[in-house]
């Protein structure tokens, strides 16, 4: 099946894959291909690209995105949201950094608004954080 992750910034894949793990606001999906037509939306999470169906765990690949729409048919996946990074292009130590902004900003909040934008924040880089993890394990097998 086809599989394409598109961003505010363009096309971040657009490949033929065996499955995709996909987070929803409803819980996490497996899409494999001749999956029935489904329309969802995109929760902050991480997506998991299985390339080829003898691949294992940790020939896994993966990206941290903020939430979107998910568009499934005719083996074809499509994924739109604001913002995707693949776990290669994540630093650790930055992600980390920004962070413990996020938390700093969400503690000392003064109205909802700010204490609303501090919590995106905190989901965002926590994500971008699992998904260096997941990428540096993968790297170590």
């Amino acid at each position: 099946m086809n599989f394409e992750l598109i961003t505010l910034a363009g096309s971040k894949i657009n490949e033929k894959v065996y499955e995709v793990i996909l987070p929803t606001v409803d819980g996490e999906i497996s899409v494999f291909p001749d999956h029935e037509p489904l329309v969802s939306v995109a929760a902050n999470g991480v997506i998991a690209v299985r390339r080829d169906k003898n691949h294992g765990d940790g020939q896994l690949e993966y990206f941290a995105i903020t939430g979107g729409i998910i568009e499934i048919a005719n083996n074809h996946v499509r994924v739109l949201v604001d913002e995707a990074d693949h776990g290669a292009d994540i630093l650790e130590s930055e992600t980390q950094a920004a962070l413990d902004r996020a938390l700093e900003l969400q503690e000392n909040a003064t109205d909802q608004v700010e204490l609303e934008k501090a919590h995106q924040l905190v989901d965002r880089h926590a994500v971008r954080l699992k998904v260096a993890d997941l990428h540096r394990r993968k790297r170590r097998l």
